[in-house]
């Protein structure tokens, strides 16, 4: 079966699969091999310099690839922007801050602009924008989500979003870690899906061997969504957005504790560094989503791709029998 959707017929891709573009995890190898099997991979650039970008796009090789930004921090240094643009990228997703300043150079180079929204407010301002997909994130994805106050669950949100923004494809993301969550999405009218913490556990992903295998053992119940990691890490995002990690030694004693935490940062902060050199994934963060149930095992993306379809196949075969 081939599932052609918007997000297809945009890309010119097969499979409407799109590799999230995790900070420290979606490197150019990772991009090009999701590419390759027919998604479309995109490079994180998370909180990484010029030479990081140039780096990654060369691990690309020639496959079309695009890239991803955090845009209130891509705004401290939007030369990076820059730097990106002249590689000349499929795509460029924009999440969490102002994407204004951005959208337009952004169009203008000819690479299409994705944004990635957790309301319904915030999708109709990003159509506004001009955006030409837009990705609908659910409390349960991994890393940085939508505030955990007002937030919405996947489920909810992407209808939701499909009907206030029609016809600019949307494209499901939170929790989806398997061909059945591919399927639910299509059914809710998405054109496809943004996958993340399933391609944390590819071989050609940047993240520690020990992160790899902590996420093919970890269950959802093991999540929660906490600030301590990126107060760890000194990284200084915005008091309302949290990110979802499985727990380890370092939530247990923080999570809660915040104040604590700061004024012990002289000495926890070089001790968190120094443990995810390790690749201690008892203290460093491992982001996860909800659906890190069925992550089973480390494996090359062309395989994690092709699983994806075909599971999608059979949930969807299964679900017309079930009429009959």
């Amino acid at each position: 079966m081939a599932f052609r959707t918007a997000l297809t017929d945009l890309f010119g891709i097969q499979h409407p699969i799109v590799l999230a573009p995790m900070g420290a995890t979606a490197g150019g190898r990772l991009a090009a091999a999701v590419t390759r099997a027919g998604g479309l991979g995109l490079i994180g650039v998370g909180y990484a310099d010029d030479a990081f970008i140039e780096r990654e796009f060369d691990a690309a090789g020639n496959q079309p690839v695009g890239i991803g930004f955090i845009t209130w921090d891509l705004a401290k240094a939007p030369q990076r922007l820059d730097t990106a643009l002249a590689r000349r990228p499929r795509a460029v997703m924009l999440s969490f801050g102002d994407a204004a300043p951005f959208a337009g150079k952004i169009k203008k180079a000819g690479a299409r602009l994705i944004m990635q929204v957790q309301t319904l407010a915030m999708a109709r301002e990003v159509a506004r924008l001009g955006a030409d997909a837009i990705i609908a994130q659910g409390l349960e994805a991994g890393g940085h989500g939508g505030d955990p106050n007002s937030g919405r669950s996947t489920l909810p949100l992407v209808p939701a979003v499909v009907d206030a923004v029609h016809p600019v494809p949307v494209l499901a993301a939170g929790g989806i870690a398997d061909g059945r969550g591919l399927a639910a999405a299509l059914a809710l009218g998405a054109a496809g899906v943004l996958v993340g913490t399933r391609f944390i556990a590819a071989e050609e992903s940047l993240s520690h061997p020990n992160v790899k295998q902590r996420i093919a053992m970890a269950g959802g119940d093991e999540t929660l969504r906490t600030r301590v990691f990126d107060i760890g890490r000194a990284i200084d995002w915005p008091e309302q957005y949290t990110g979802r990690a499985l727990a380890n030694d370092f939530s247990a004693r923080w999570h809660g504790n915040e104040a604590a935490l700061r004024d012990g940062l002289d000495s926890e902060r070089p001790r968190y560094f120094a443990a995810a050199d390790k690749g201690d994934t008892g203290t460093m963060v491992v982001w996860a989503g909800e659906g890190v149930d069925l992550v089973k095992k480390v494996e090359p993306a062309a395989a994690i791709v092709a699983r994806l379809v075909a599971e999608a196949e059979a949930a969807l075969a299964r679900a017309q029998a079930s009429r009959l």
